[in-house]
């Protein structure tokens, strides 16, 4: 018998934003089938009609292919198991409840949701399962058959006296007693099939082999096994992957952060990094050391087996250590368009189809200063603050300078450099060293006490970039037409030094 071809799907629902858990779901799920040489499909669970918008499911569809996945089989690229919209599926679910029914696998169930949420209160106060007492499971094809012509209607399966089973990749074997599964509602009185019995379905006709998916489908699982074994089809191996915390160790939701692959994209995240981390999150490297993976090394290396079952927590210094990294590793150039629009929301560069090359030249070694500094490129502009928005009063206002700047030395040197700087046509990182040195010659003054305070008076702040890369971005940067002007050396330490003392 030939060995069937792996064939994995991820099947989000267009309700709202793709977030990590899902991503990560998706990444494991894309890994895996292309370690082993499979099939990765895309199906759109859209059978919520209310909550699903087609802008969701471009979105989702525009975050995966960010991060790299992409799909044999989907919506957009079609493929002989769809149709891939569970929305346009509908007939194919109705004929198979149209089985059930006829092989006595299902019957119509003519509770009332009065009664049902009678019998839930029962149980409560019985201390028992909230389970369905099977009252309209006995009532016979003919009269069910009758009463369908007048009475609303769900559908139930008619789960057997027997456990329901199954291997997890992840948590080994699993068992739910058929008496805690009850007989599940199929296909709701307003003619809506449920998700457990279309996701079953699709997977099925799809012929998907291994599922993938969240630990909190777990309890999905024997009524969907139930269904597999119902229609006599084969059971695919499952892997649940442990939820994801925050670092108070409850559920990542939005108080923690960014949780949305859009909010990471727009937080100047790289792909790459996320996607690495996404990885790390329940699964580990064989040597337990390695961390940093291409898509590529994370393909050769990526095994269910090596997925853990503990929660994983979600660690934002890991992430920006991560991206941090891969923000080295890139090309100035891909680095530099990424950058800009930052930059230019903020109103400190111009767009950047309007930018001469000179401007361009120019922020390529702005960001060589400020780049290493950043976690993230939303960061960049706030690092690179001073270079655009000089504010002298300020500067001298803040406690800390103000402390630094009313000693008698941080005095006698901003006097002495600012007569070289007066006397001088331009500045050079040649030249300011020149004068560094002899104003500590001159003053006896040396170290913090002689930089700290010509820092202060061209950056604002006591601590910042090496002033032989800062200068040239100082000086080129006032000759550019920036929306916000950048000023020389010359003029912050003239306005620096005509500011009257906090």
């Amino acid at each position: 018998m030939p060995i069937q071809k792996t064939r994995v799907r991820f099947a989000p629902s267009p309700t709202g934003q793709l977030h990590v858990g899902n991503a990560r779901t998706a990444l494991y799920n894309w890994l895996f089938a292309h370690h082993n040489g499979g099939d990765f499909l895309l199906r759109i669970e859209d059978t919520d009609v209310e909550r699903s918008e087609l802008r969701y499911e471009s979105q989702l569809m525009d975050d995966l292919r960010w991060l790299g996945l992409n799909w044999d089989e989907g919506p957009d690229v079609g493929g002989p198991y769809g149709p891939y919209r569970q929305s346009e599926r509908l007939d194919i679910y109705r004929r198979h409840t149209d089985q059930l029914l006829a092989e006595g696998k299902a019957y119509r169930c003519f509770c009332t949701s009065e009664e049902l949420e009678a019998e839930r209160t029962r149980a409560i106060a019985e201390h028992k399962p909230q389970v369905y007492s099977g009252k309209c499971r006995g009532i016979d094809a003919a009269t069910s058959q009758q009463r369908a012509a007048t009475e609303p209607f769900a559908i139930r399966l008619r789960i057997p006296d027997a456990p329901l089973r199954f291997h997890d990749i992840v948590r080994g074997a699993v068992e739910f007693a058929s008496e805690t599964v009850s007989d599940p509602i199929l296909v709701r009185s307003s003619g809506v099939p449920v998700y457990n019995y279309v996701v079953t379905v699709d997977d099925a006709l799809m012929e998907i082999t291994h599922v993938i998916r969240g630990d909190d489908h777990i309890s999905n699982t024997p009524k969907q096994v139930a269904i597999y074994q119902a229609f006599g089809w084969p059971v695919p191996q499952f892997a649940h992957l442990s939820t994801i915390l925050g670092a108070d160790r409850e559920r990542l939701s939005k108080r923690h952060g960014a949780t949305s692959i859009t909010s990471f994209r727009e937080m100047g995240i790289l792909p790459e990094a996320l996607g690495n981390y996404l990885a790390l999150l329940g699964w580990g490297a064989k040597d337990g050391k390695t961390e940093t993976f291409t898509l590529d090394e994370l393909t050769r290396v990526f095994k269910l087996e090596r997925v853990t079952s503990s929660p994983a927590i979600f660690d934002f210094d890991k992430l920006y250590w991560l991206n941090r990294h891969y923000l080295k590793l890139a090309a100035p150039e891909r680095i530099l368009e990424l950058a800009w629009p930052y930059f230019a929301a903020a109103n400190l560069l111009p767009p950047r189809a309007n930018a001469s090359e000179d401007v361009v030249q120019w922020f390529g070694k702005l960001l060589t200063l400020f780049l290493p500094s950043a976690d993230t490129l939303q960061q960049l502009p706030e690092k690179a603050h001073a270079v655009f928005a000089f504010d002298a009063s300020a500067a001298k206002a803040d406690p800390e300078n103000s402390a630094l700047l009313g000693t008698e030395s941080a005095n006698k040197v901003l006097r002495a450099f600012a007569a070289r700087v007066d006397a001088s046509a331009a500045v050079t990182p040649e030249q300011f060293k020149l004068w560094m040195n002899e104003i500590k010659t001159e003053t006896g003054i040396k170290g913090k006490d002689l930089f700290h305070p010509v820092r202060i008076a061209l950056t604002g702040a006591h601590s910042g970039p090496e002033f032989d890369k800062l200068i040239p971005i100082l000086e080129e940067g006032s000759r550019l037409p920036l929306p916000t002007p950048v000023l020389s050396v010359r003029q912050r330490i003239d306005s620096f030094t005509a500011v009257p003392e906090a």
